[in-house]
């Protein structure tokens, strides 16, 4: 699977690196344990792992370049489809980053801090 393999359409980074990890009979454990071996940093955990794929946070370049030899794809590919997950994030969520949207309106089920959404 690569970046630009749904029709033309560009693949978020999340699904790519789904795509890759079954792909090569990974689990999200396996791809885990082989970012520890290949890093040596055993900060990340399989929750991260499924955090990216379901596209709730986007690796970094540290994690990306890891990813990379792991899953044996290029390092443009993966930043490419990262940024592709960034401007579909954008897109769902404008204004993101806590930040009003540009009427200055408050949405409704805005989080405040703690996670407790504004109801109304």
């Amino acid at each position: 699977m690569t970046a630009n393999s749904k029709c033309g359409d560009a693949t978020p980074l999340g699904e790519l690196l789904a795509g890759q990890r079954i792909e090569k009979g990974l689990s999200q454990g396996d791809l885990v344990a082989k970012l520890h071996t290949l890093s040596g940093n055993d900060s990340i955990t399989r929750e991260d792992i499924s955090r990216w794929e379901r596209g709730k946070r986007i690796p970094g370049p540290y994690w990306r370049q890891w990813l990379s030899g792991v899953l044996d794809t290029s390092d443009q590919e993966l930043e490419f489809a990262a940024a592709v997950a960034r401007r579909q994030r954008r897109k769902t969520h404008p204004g993101g980053g806590g930040q009003l949207p540009s009427d200055r309106k408050v949405p409704k089920n805005w989080p405040l801090p703690g996670g407790t959404p504004i109801l109304g």
